[in-house]
């Protein structure tokens, strides 16, 4: 196989080895794991060390979303045009943005969790005999304070305003539930009612809300389902047509048939997804 008819094999395999090498950390981290455990000795001066610093190097500038131009890159060399190159310039961004979105959730979700540990475990302390204040240092471990922690425990330790701190650190994302806590403890220093039993009903109220949150997600995880698949029927049947030898992507990219079809496709797919997600949102929220 040489000239044009090697070039696509070869893009293939440049592009294969840089996904691989953006995702190469996860298993390199595993194998050192291993070989730890295991007592084996990793080398620090070997070849693999020095693959594996230059990988985690690359991964630290480099997101995710940067496989996106490998793929870009394939298409762009298998059709002969720089449309795939410019669609991979503005998916990169796009794909970014999507993947902060999750990983936001993600901890906000992570946050949610330690708040609820925080009010099991300040009770817990109360129960044990610990002041409130004492309570609240013990179980700071959690980390359901988040990055409000410190001034928290300073208005904990030298008497000032604890409910008024909760607060304020409850306007982080996913700690919603610390505005309960702050009400719990106002009402234990005002009134004289018993933090623990407050705090044991918040608990169960935001562990409960909690877990209908993630049984909403499960229901609602075959709809994102039914969405990759609609969103992935347009690259099968590419598939299928270069299989069949019909040359998809030379009709797409060089006749002005093709390039209005791949308009009003690529207009018609982001309306369906876009459509299809409010639809899922639309869900969530209610």
């Amino acid at each position: 196989m040489t000239g044009a008819g090697a070039a696509p094999v070869y893009a293939a395999a440049v592009c294969a080895g840089a996904a691989a090498w953006l995702l190469a950390g996860r298993d390199a981290d595993l194998r050192r794991a291993r070989l730890l455990l295991a007592g084996g000795v990793v080398d620090p001066g070997g070849p693999e060390a020095l693959w594996e610093r230059v990988a985690a190097a690359v991964r630290g500038r480099l997101g995710r979303e940067w496989l996106c131009a490998p793929v870009a890159v394939l298409l762009a060399v298998l059709g002969e045009s720089v449309l795939p190159l410019a669609a991979g310039a503005v998916a990169v961004p796009l794909v970014r943005r999507r993947l902060r979105a999750g990983e936001r959730r993600r901890e906000r979700d992570r946050r949610t969790d330690a708040v609820v540990a925080l009010c099991g475990a300040v009770a817990g302390e109360l129960r044990a005999g610990r002041q409130p204040g004492q309570a609240l240092f013990a179980a700071a471990g959690t980390g359901g304070l988040g990055g409000a922690e410190a001034e928290v425990m300073a208005a904990a330790r030298f008497g000032g305003d604890v409910p008024e701190a909760l607060r304020r650190a409850a306007r982080e994302p996913g700690a919603d539930g610390l505005a309960g806590v702050a009400a719990c403890w106002r009402v234990a220093v005002d009134g004289g009612a018993g933090l623990a039993a407050g705090l044991d009903r918040l608990e169960g109220a935001l562990r409960a809300e909690r877990d209908q949150r993630e049984n909403l997600r499960a229901q609602l995880a075959g709809a994102w389902a039914t969405v990759a698949l609609l969103a992935l029927l347009p690259v099968a049947g590419l598939l299928i047509g270069s299989a069949l030898g019909a040359g998809p992507l030379r009709v797409l990219l060089h006749t002005p048939a093709g390039l209005g079809c791949l308009l009003v496709g690529g207009l018609l797919e982001g309306a369906g997804l876009l459509w299809a997600r409010r639809i899922v949102r639309r869900g969530e929220g209610s």
